[in-house]
């Protein structure tokens, strides 16, 4: 009797064991099935949300479905700003230009998809997500990978590389991989002030028609080539292929720097501070190419000269910091450091 009741209890015991694995198993599925739902409709929402706008706005609440929320099989990049005027961040106004260029370049792309997708988290929408995240500046540039935690390289050095598209761009590929082709939308500005340039022109050789030995004159051939000379080495060049910005702001201390510390970034304002300085040595050149021609007045010719020598001295010693300040460790200076 009791070997009876033995053999039963363990056949229940078996089967009680059964239906309790099957039923855990029909749970995890049932889990499995409903995560892969609820990321298929988060990716089928921000596919819909980055169609109606490159950048997708994010609240607290958005934050945590479409960014923290896993699985998650797609990269996210963050802007975290500061767009109202009343918060005062002219650096935010500035770099979310340009991260809408690289999310619009990326909606427009051929390799466009759903691994990757642009958003920004405004402190008015969201001040939980700053808190979370423990930032307290702005603009701030964040990757969310699409597996495993957050790495030192996931944030953007904004200090280091500025915020330009090109900036942003390198950025993304360094860790997605995803390439993106930088579109910019026409400079209509830079068209009109061709035109208008080139109707100053027209209309001045118009006015002049009886008279163009103005064409002639070696002091204004002399002018527009040092001008044109001036432009190309100071750089404005390179700020029309870049995009650079016009001043660059330190966003832990607030300093605003002029001229940019790296070697291979300036700012737009730098180039106008080395254009000013590369005019004056040149003019202090011309000082002492004049001094030597004035023949009969020696106090007047001694004053020119040293007004001259000053000139070049002084400025070509400013230059020279300048240079000096981009290219740390440059051994040579000259009156100024």
């Amino acid at each position: 009797m009791l070997g009876v009741l033995t053999m039963n209890f363990s056949k229940c015991l078996r089967l009680f064991s059964a239906i309790a694995t099957f039923a855990l198993l029909s749970i995890v599925l049932s889990t499995a099935a409903d995560k892969n739902i609820a990321l298929e409709e988060r990716v089928l929402q921000l596919e819909e949300l980055s169609g109606r706008r490159a950048v997708i706005r994010l609240d607290n609440k958005k934050f945590q479905t479409y960014v923290k929320s896993i699985p998650r099989n797609y990269s996210i990049i963050i802007m975290l700003t500061a767009l109202q005027s009343h918060r005062q961040c002219g650096a935010c106004s500035e770099a979310n230009h340009e991260y809408e260029v690289v999310a619009n370049s990326w909606r427009h792309s051929t390799t466009f998809s759903n691994n990757l997708f642009f958003a920004m988290v405004d402190y008015d929408d969201g001040p939980d997500v700053f808190n979370t995240l423990r930032i307290n500046t702005a603009p701030v540039f964040l990757h969310f990978p699409p597996k495993g935690k957050r790495k030192a390289g996931d944030n953007m050095a904004v200090d280091r590389m500025g915020f330009s598209a090109d900036a942003i761009a390198r950025f993304v590929h360094d860790r997605t991989q995803i390439q993106i082709q930088i579109i910019r939308p026409p400079n209509y500005a830079a068209i009109a002030l061709v035109l208008f340039v080139s109707t100053l022109v027209a209309a001045l050789i118009y006015w002049k028609r009886n008279n163009l030995e103005f064409f002639c004159n070696k002091s204004i051939w002399a002018t527009a080539t040092l001008a044109l000379l001036f432009t190309m080495t100071s750089g404005q060049m390179w700020n029309h292929i870049r995009d650079a910005p016009f001043i660059h702001t330190n966003h832990q201390n607030g300093e605003v720097m002029y001229v940019h510390p790296w070697s291979d970034s300036q700012l737009i304002v730098e180039t106008y501070i080395v254009f000013a300085l590369n005019a004056a040595v040149v003019i202090g050149i011309i000082l002492l190419n004049e001094a030597s021609a004035i023949k009969t007045a020696v106090g007047k010719r001694r004053v020119v000269a040293l007004c001259g020598l000053g000139t070049v001295v002084f400025f070509f010693s400013l230059l020279l910091s300048v240079f000096r300040s981009k290219y740390q460790g440059y051994p040579y200076s000259f009156l100024i450091k």
